[in-house]
């Protein structure tokens, strides 16, 4: 009988203590988020190797810069921040597990991915695990489709509606070219709109010519531009790709002025400065430029450079801000509760590197556009309707 007894006894403790480690569990947004009380995770995530690797670093080192300030000036809500940062080569395979790591070591919120299509891939798990997603610079349309997610960047098509209205508007061009990545969400999205809005505006497409991510042989379509009497050659692509362009169209000895979306920020240093007037002239939407002369850049820059030995792109500034943009939800929200960060990103206004924004419901962020002309191997900045 006393053998029975302890049996129903461990039975019923065993029940106990299964019944409060459920009770334990539950999504990010039934309970306060995991982790060190004192401390709030933050994941980050791009590629710091590969083609792409120089998109990634600077999102890292600048989300880092942020991350510093605000703890040297006491933290959020009485909590320091912390930043984990994985590299995802800027493919969704490699994102997938990058973000598994993340999670394994309680990230309370992630800032990421840095390129679209690893920023897509993600969203369905943030969105399963109900975690705060601001992308800095992931700018296809699906980056920000659960209400979880948000970005800092501009979209695609919204890139691609202002540089057409720059090259019709600004340049006063009436004949486009148009060569873009048709494998690549990013580029892809934006010349369809750029397209979209240039014959809206009775501009005439005389070349829209397609390449394969990898391709470095652009001598094809380069001749159908040049044959083709365009005025403006628009390439919405990264940089990496847009030198080959640029050098090979040289060689063709075309001249033909160039504009691009943001994926162009680095082009200088993936060119000598000999070949700087290979793209003298060129211009191309950000939302920075590092020689801008407000305090809150010139600050942003000297820490930067001092602290990597390199200039900041708008990479940098997208995630120096992103990493802001989650310290107002924060006090917004008053909790680490991820339904009331969620919340809090629609009520909240941050003046950032890349301009005052605010944020709506769909994810998307609410300020001005600009655009940077190269002039003599320096980056000129100014309004996009200028």
């Amino acid at each position: 009988m006393k053998k029975e007894w302890k049996k129903l006894g461990a039975l019923l403790l065993t029940s106990v203590l299964a019944v409060g480690m459920l009770a334990g569990c539950g999504s990010n947004g039934d309970k306060e988020s995991e982790g060190d009380a004192d401390t709030f995770k933050i994941g980050g995530m791009g590629p710091l190797t590969g083609g792409n690797a120089s998109y990634g670093t600077s999102v890292k080192n600048g989300a880092q810069i942020a991350v510093d300030e605000i703890n040297a000036n006491g933290g959020v809500n009485g909590m320091k921040l912390e930043l984990l940062f994985e590299d995802d080569e800027s493919k969704v395979d490699t994102a997938l597990k990058a973000y598994n790591l993340l999670m394994d070591q309680g990230i309370q919120a992630f800032l990421g991915s840095t390129t679209s299509d690893p920023t897509i891939a993600l969203t369905e798990r943030t969105h399963e695990d109900n975690i705060l997603q601001i992308t800095p610079s992931g700018s296809a349309q699906d980056c920000t489709k659960y209400d979880n997610c948000f970005r800092i960047c501009f979209t695609d098509p919204l890139q691609g509606i202002t540089m057409a209205d720059y090259a019709v508007d600004v340049m006063g061009a009436k004949k486009l070219a148009v060569i873009y990545d048709v494998a690549n969400d990013y580029s892809a999205g934006m010349a369809a709109a750029f397209v979209e809005e240039a014959e809206k505006k009775g501009a005439e497409i005389v070349a829209n010519e397609s390449f394969t991510s990898g391709d470095v042989d652009f001598n094809t379509q380069l001749t159908k531009v040049k044959a083709s009497g365009a005025e403006v050659l628009f390439l919405p692509t990264y940089y990496s790709e847009v030198a080959y362009i640029v050098i090979q169209a040289d060689k063709l000895g075309m001249d033909i002025p160039l504009i691009g979306g943001d994926g162009w920020d680095g082009i200088l240093d993936q060119l000598t400065e000999a070949q700087y007037s290979i793209v003298e002239g060129a211009t191309f939407l950000t939302p920075f430029a590092a020689n801008e002369q407000t305090d809150l850049v010139q600050n942003f820059v000297t820490k930067y450079e001092e602290a990597y030995g390199a200039t900041p792109d708008q990479f940098a500034a997208d995630a120096y801000d992103g990493i802001y943009v989650i310290k107002a939800a924060l006090e917004k929200a008053g909790s680490t509760d991820s339904d009331k960060l969620i919340a809090a990103m629609t009520e909240i206004s941050v003046n950032g590197l890349t301009g005052s924004m605010t944020f709506d419901a769909s994810g998307e962020p609410h300020k001005g556009a600009k655009v940077v002309q190269i002039v003599n191997g320096e980056y000129q900045i100014k309004n996009a309707d200028e």
